[in-house]
């Protein structure tokens, strides 16, 4: 009789074991960190080639002053490894970055400290420690809003945005540079008063397509995609919606030589929903699909997933999810959008999500801020190939396995004495 007790105390302790054996293997590859003093937002996020990954925003904690670009380089859990910021004595504000050919790192955002005008482009090159190379403005005595960085297969740039021409309107403006920054020429584009670039690709001919919105104004605008030749010469363009207040917020190429847009649309009841946009290579809509909740949802950026589906990320504004009024979002979709699974990610405070990446191991990884009693700090987050967080953080994993196997003993020695 004691043997059997035995036997079934060893095996309860070897099942519990494995199952916090695999917890921590999981919790180790599922994180959520955070970074800065209570004054940073605005993330973007690309994965480096040693399994971790680049994060740009903005903060007021660091720098020259006002607020300045941030780079931070960290491992594969999320561990800061090093930190670099850029800027003047006025407001800079990082929007983009990109990995380089040469393994360095080039940042593209809005400054008011150098330029020729009220707020210009501003591009950073640095080395693959962020150390600063060069840097180069593009403006005039306006304001320029810039959104989109690509580094070029000549070894040059492309940046996209928008150039104001009065307080209301803009037009879609598109810089293309050498690989030192230096302007080789620029393009703008208008359709309807209000106009402007979100994102762009360059393709496969050697030209650019760009993906933004065109209307009248604010809340009366259409998605709208524009390609151009190498010069920037436009080719053709399409816009989508139909009046019903559509934006493009993210762009990317597929595989059968088409594109896929991810932005909003306004649903029936007035709310925005995530809105992704299929289209041949022509720009012709192939499908559409819409993915929201009660509430509103915004989406931000898009990738094309390694089983030919899509994965968007944004946020939910009290329409999806219980955790707290404003929480980060991402939907999986397979090749023709139709969503398999859907996850929130929230709790104390508003969570923002404006950057993702599919990683080299196929999971995901998000980038945004958390805003919370006045305070925003940089927010990155890796999840499983399902969006999955593990409930516990990974230092709670030790304790509980500590606490399970003295359960185990104490249970044992019970068992003992009530046979003997």
């Amino acid at each position: 009789m004691a043997s059997k007790l035995f036997l079934s105390s060893v095996i309860l302790f070897v099942l519990l074991s494995l199952s916090l054996i695999t917890a921590v293997g999981a919790s180790s590859e599922m994180w959520s960190r955070t970074y800065g003093n209570g004054k940073e937002g605005t993330p973007s996020l690309v994965e480096t080639s040693d399994g971790g990954f680049a994060i740009a925003g903005t903060t007021g904690s660091l720098g020259a002053g006002g607020n300045d670009f941030w780079l931070i380089k960290t491992d594969s859990h999320g561990n800061m490894e090093w930190n670099q910021t850029y800027g003047g004595a006025e407001h800079e504000s990082a929007e983009k970055v990109i990995v380089t050919s040469d393994g360095g790192f080039a940042l593209v955002g809005g400054t008011y400290s150098f330029g020729a005008g009220r707020e210009d482009f501003w591009l950073v090159k640095t080395d693959s420690y962020g150390n600063m190379e060069w840097n180069q403005t593009y403006g005039g005595p306006g304001s320029d809003f810039v959104r989109s960085l690509i580094e070029t297969s000549d070894g040059g740039y492309a940046i996209g945005g928008a150039r104001a021409r009065n307080s209301f309107d803009s037009d879609s403006w598109l810089v293309k540079t050498d690989n030192y920054g230096n302007m080789q020429w620029n393009r703008t584009y208008s359709d309807l008063p209000l106009n402007y670039c979100s994102d762009l690709v360059e393709t496969s001919d050697g030209g650019y397509l760009l993906a933004g919105t065109t209307g009248r104004r604010y809340f009366e605008a259409n998605m709208w995609i524009i390609k151009t030749d190498e010069h920037g010469n436009m080719e053709w363009n399409q816009t989508y919606g139909g009046g019903e207040d559509t934006e493009a917020r993210s762009l990317v190429k597929t595989s059968d030589g088409g594109y896929a847009i991810a932005g909003i649309i306004k649903d029936s009841f007035g709310h925005y929903d995530f809105w992704l946009v299929k289209t041949d290579g022509s720009g012709n809509m192939r499908w559409n699909q819409t993915y929201g909740g009660a509430g509103t949802e915004t989406a931000h950026s898009l990738v094309v997933t390694s089983d030919g589906g899509y994965a968007l990320a944004g946020v939910t504004y009290g329409g999806i999810g219980n955790q707290s009024y404003i929480d980060a979002l991402m939907v999986k979709t397979d090749a023709d959008g139709n969503k398999i699974w859907n996850q929130t990610y929230g709790g104390t405070g508003d969570q923002y999500i404006f950057s993702l990446v599919e990683t080299s191991d196929g999971t995901f990884a998000l980038a945004g801020f958390i805003s919370y009693a006045g305070t925003i700090d940089l927010w990155l987050i890796k999840t499983d190939k399902y969006g999955y967080i593990p409930e516990f953080p990974s230092w709670i994993i030790l304790p509980l396995f500590l606490a399970t196997t003295l359960f185990v003993i104490v249970f044992r020695k019970r068992l003992f004495r009530k046979s003997s």
